[in-house]
């Protein structure tokens, strides 16, 4: 049982998914018809060890984020000596720009001091990717550095990653700078909101931040206390995502169609946990065809379906075509219809005979429990 408790971050207020986030925080969002986004880190900070979990969240519509972490059992957690925590501010100022992750920490200080654990790994609520946080404590504690930061290098940082900060390192991996990216270079060391660090060291910044600005986030205090901190990038490898905007959504679902992709995120000796339910398989009745497509359990397929993602209890009736789409849950798309490059949200109805065709590079949204 590694020597840390980890920390999920809020998605910062300056990340909009549009339309999905009217119902739910990002790390609530469906992904890949039958996860949610915080099943990534949370399941990361479980299968290292780490069975005390802080889990921060903004105060936009937590239901049915709150519904579906419940306790943490589903995540392997043992209940005896492991907790998982939602974590609520007390009060969210009116304007945006206060409401950042060191406010958030700092209203739940109390409960952060309490943690017995030497270290702190804090990671982010609204990325997708795998990481053994055991060895990258090891591999910060045996280098001696005061914060080890996790980067992902990519070379699409000029159409991609877009609110994302990018970390410039020295030869040695030494921290230069961390600025937002304005996607002006398209190589590009991403970082991925991953600190690790001793948790004395964490409050200790927490309350210089407080004194630097009533706006400060945990980058800003970092980036100033830089010269007086060794601070050491590491590199992350395999797949990465992260939930910016509506289009990275859209888009990391859909890369996951492709089994390469798929593999480097997902392994039998690295599971990552969900809820689980007790439907019947998926129906495929004579008249389906289904083509690169993820359908979750509890789908009755009739129709054409193909290069999608389909969530739970989805039904797509007969002479119905679905292409390039993620359905969600309880979806039901009548026969005759023709769905083309769309993110249909959950409980929506698609009646008789509509085409609904979105350019490929602007993906449609339809909204919760509407009807089309």
């Amino acid at each position: 049982m590694a020597n840390a408790f980890g920390i999920i971050a809020p998605a910062g207020t300056y990340m909009r998914v549009e339309g999905l986030q009217d119902f739910r925080p990002i790390s609530a969002f469906s992904f890949l018809g039958r996860y949610r986004i915080v099943d990534f880190p949370v399941s990361n900070l479980s299968n290292s060890g780490i069975e005390r979990i802080q889990l921060f969240v903004n105060n936009e519509n937590p239901r049915s984020l709150a519904e579906h972490v419940g306790t943490g059992r589903i995540y392997n957690i043992n209940s005896k000596r492991g907790l998982l925590q939602m974590m609520f501010s007390h009060e969210s100022a009116l304007s945006d720009i206060y409401n950042t992750d060191v406010k958030a920490y700092l209203e739940n200080l109390p409960s952060i001091e309490r943690c017995h654990q030497k270290y702190v790994i804090i990671t982010p609520s609204y990325m997708v990717f795998k990481q053994d946080y055991d060895k990258l404590l090891d591999e910060h504690i045996n280098s001696k550095a005061d914060i080890t930061l996790l980067y992902h290098k990519v070379n699409n940082a000029d159409t991609s990653y877009r609110n994302c900060y990018t970390l410039e390192l020295n030869r040695q991996k030494g921290f230069k700078s961390m600025r937002i990216n304005t996607g002006t270079v398209a190589d590009r060391n991403i970082f991925m909101d991953t600190y690790v660090m001793h948790k004395d060291l964490f409050i200790e910044l927490l309350k210089k931040a407080r004194k630097l600005s009533a706006i400060s986030r945990l980058t800003n205090i970092i980036h100033a206390e830089s010269e007086n901190l060794d601070i050491r990038g590491v590199q992350h490898k395999g797949y990465f995502a992260a939930i910016t905007d509506f289009r990275a959504y859209y888009e990391a679902n859909m890369e996951l169609l492709n089994l390469d992709y798929a593999e480097s995120l997902f392994s039998n000796d690295w599971p990552i946990y969900t809820h689980t339910t007790d439907s019947c398989p998926v129906q495929y009745t004579s008249s389906a065809s289904v083509k690169k497509t993820m359908v979750a359990n509890g789908c009755v397929i009739e129709g054409n379906v193909e290069n999608s993602v389909i969530g739970r209890g989805v039904e797509i009736k007969k002479g119905a075509i679905v292409r390039n789409c993620i359905i969600m849950g309880h979806v039901i798309i009548e026969e005759g219809v023709r769905i083309e490059n769309m993110v249909v949200d959950k409980w929506a109805r698609i009646t008789a005979k509509q085409n609904i065709v979105c350019p490929e590079d602007e993906p449609g949204y339809i909204r919760r429990m509407d009807i089309i």
